[in-house]
This record gives C-alpha cells, structure tokens and sequence, in this order.
C-alpha cells in the first residue's frame, strides 16, 4: 500500500556497501524501517542520505507492505528543516542521544497522533532555543506520559518515590523507595513546561544525577529497555 505521510527519523544505519536501513516514527503507521538501496553511492537518486539525519522531520511516499519486513520509500523531502540540531555541538548530542532514547522506547507499528504532535513540537522548540540544559530531563518524563509510565505526583510532598510503583509515599515501604536531593530536584519538573525549564537552576552534578534517575525509571517500566551508549557522550558536553 502506498500512503504519504510525515515522518521523524530514529536512526539510519550502513548496510553493505552503500545501503541504509532508516527507522522513523510516521505520522500514519507508527514505527517503520525502510531499506534504502545505493544511497550511499547514487549522487542522482530522489533520495539523499542527508534528508535522513537523526531527528529529522520528513515527507514521505512510502510502500508499507506491513508484513514485518523492511519497507521501501519511493519519494522523501524535508518536512521542516533544522536550523541548529546538526550544527551546535551540544544540540547534537541531545539529537543522539534523544533519538537513541526513541527508538529504544517506541516499538509500535500503529499510529499515534498524540505522540507523533509532541514529538514534533519539541523537535522543534529544541531546534529553535538556546537554554536547553534541562530539555533532555523533561522531554523524558513528558515522553513517559505517552508510553503509559508518567509518575503519579499527587502525593509529591512525600519524602519518597518508589520507583517501581512510580509514586509518592511517605514511608519507605521497599527497596525501590528512593530520597535525596535527586528526588527533591524531580518534583521541580512536574509543575512546568518548556518555556519555563530555565527557572529550574541546577548543578551540572546534580543534573547528570537526575538524569540517571529517571533513566533508571525507565528502566523499570519499557520492556527491553537498554542503556543509551549516547549517555557518555551527553554527560562530556554537560560536564
């Protein structure tokens, strides 16, 4: 079936020579991986390997057979070019990073308009501003909210968080029950949007510290989960 639809690219892969395999998010079916044939080599082919950088909103007309196998694109533009994801070092190693965390978490073949808005819209305020140390921390829990696991914090004047449970609580009950500053420094973030990150002052220490910690919440709850290989690379450009 052939269908146009908007797309955010996840990844894009060598494979042989001069082949990639691109995974997007697309507005229409969710999660696809298509095989691009001699991209690599063709300097006259429609396609071009640099309209398939990490993060990168496109146009497609796109061959979905749906039968679990790679897929073929038959015609791709940009959608919304990027102004400064690829060119501002630290901006590109949240787009690595970010765009691993995506494909890691969204496995759906199936549309999701809800998601697909959010993550265009914060691609683009992402693009488009230049206080972002706490972007990558509250873009996550904001993406929890769409994958099912967004923290209850109706009881967040508690001392606890039980990371498994992913609530609140008073009492240490379990192993999974957490406190300390990095506890207090989530609940700043249930109160805000992405016009006001900046009032939330943090120490690079205690952010990276945060940072873990709900890297570990997602730990607990996406099946498969695996730890970012980017994460090193993001810790050097905020250190």
């Amino acid at each position: 079936m052939v269908v146009a639809t908007k797309a955010i690219v996840f990844s894009a892969i060598k494979y042989s020579e001069a082949d990639l395999i691109v995974s997007c998010f697309t507005e229409v079916s969710g999660v696809k991986s298509y095989l691009l044939r001699n991209i690599l080599k063709s300097k006259k082919g429609k396609l071009k390997a640099s309209y398939f950088q990490p993060l990168t909103h496109l146009e497609l007309i796109a061959d979905h057979k749906n039968k679990g196998t790679l897929e073929y694109i038959k015609e791709a533009k940009i959608f919304q070019p990027n102004q400064t994801l690829h060119t501002d070092i630290v901006k590109s190693g949240l787009v690595m990073f970010l765009s691993e965390m995506l494909k890691n978490c969204i496995r759906e073949e199936e549309a999701n308009t809800e998601l697909y808005i959010f993550l265009e819209h914060s691609i683009q305020w992402l693009d488009r501003h230049t206080e972002i140390a706490n972007f990558h921390i509250h873009f996550l829990l904001q993406l929890s909210m769409h994958l099912g696991f967004y923290p209850d914090a109706s009881n967040s004047g508690a001392k606890y968080f039980n990371i498994m449970e992913g609530n609140f609580q008073a009492v240490n009950s379990s192993n999974y029950c957490l406190e300390g500053p990095q506890i207090e420094n989530l609940k700043k973030f249930f109160e805000i949007d992405f016009q006001t990150l900046n009032t939330i002052k943090l120490s690079k220490k205690d952010r990276q510290a945060l940072l873990e910690l709900v890297l570990s919440y997602y730990s607990f709850h996406v099946q498969g989960y695996q730890k970012p290989k980017s994460l090193a690379v993001l810790n050097q450009l905020f250190s």
